[in-house]
């Protein structure tokens, strides 16, 4: 990658250490000669990140997640630097960051372009989304039926406490603890996995990458939530339909470590006999 001469620093300020983290980070960036923005408000406003040539992200997976949409809007690769728990997406630890930020703003870095859905409501125009959309009732104890076509076509419906739709970059967030399988964040696929089904035989389905979905509400006296990466709500809707396909933009995410090393790590497998030599 070209060398970073304007970086952006969007920093978690309530996680413990990310404050010093970035004064330390910003310091080696300035030696650098880079030019720098800061902030610690999410979400970013419109437009933060233009003229930015990465976007250093100092938190946990959800700061990285309120900063995604905008890095795609405006193709900035983010560089996550984990200072919360798993860190799936801000994969540089504190010491690695230390270690090889002068190297970084070198450019010594390669970039993963991660697929992001489309979702909207009705005919609202789409947001959107890294990890994952959730349609579930809006009362959290309540069953709903749903409803889904794909391309038009009745896919099934389903007795669920709500239904997870997501990319290969969110298969390994709300979409694996549901039951839903781990997919290579290369694969262009949307996954939609039921949650707690009342039929046994209601497995995740993987859908291809020009698939149009669509989520109706088939239960009487219900509301549905519809939520955007465990963060946002696109809103509330009485019968939908709730649109999500995948999106025509994708998010640059730089990456230092191979996939199933990060999987390794952060999901405790055992074995590992290759993280050992």
């Amino acid at each position: 990658m070209p060398p970073i001469r304007s970086l952006a620093f969007v920093v978690n300020a309530d996680k413990a250490g990310a404050a010093e983290l970035a004064r330390e980070l910003m310091a080696a960036a300035r030696r650098a000669g880079t030019r720098l923005k800061y902030t610690t408000r999410l979400p970013l406003r419109h437009g933060y990140l233009r003229g930015c040539d990465a976007c250093c992200v100092i938190g946990g997976d959800g700061t990285l997640l309120g900063v995604a949409g905008e890095a795609a809007r405006a193709q900035v690769p983010i560089i996550g630097v984990n200072r919360g728990s798993l860190g799936f997406l801000t994969t540089y630890s504190p010491e690695e960051a230390r270690t090889h930020f002068t190297h970084l703003m070198a450019g010594a870095f390669h970039i993963d372009h991660r697929a992001m859905l489309a979702a909207s409501l009705a005919s609202a125009p789409p947001d959107l989304v890294l990890n994952d959309v959730l349609v579930k009732a809006e009362a959290n104890s309540r069953l709903v039926r749903l409803e889904v076509l794909a391309d038009g076509e009745l896919v099934t419906d389903y007795l669920c406490d709500g239904i997870i739709f997501s990319t290969a970059t969110g298969s390994t967030a709300y979409n694996l603890s549901a039951g839903g399988p781990i997919i290579h964040p290369a694969a262009r696929v949307i996954a939609m996995t039921p949650i707690c089904p009342h039929t046994l035989s209601n497995r995740t389905v993987i859908f291809p990458e020009t698939v149009k979905l669509q989520v109706f509400n088939r239960t009487e006296g219900a509301r549905l939530l519809v939520a955007m990466d465990g963060q946002r709500n696109l809103g509330v809707c009485t019968n939908g339909p709730v649109r999500i396909s995948l999106a025509r933009l994708r998010l640059p995410l730089a990456q230092h470590r191979d996939y199933f090393s990060i999987v390794r790590t952060k999901l405790n497998w055992s074995g590992g006999f290759a993280d050992k030599k």
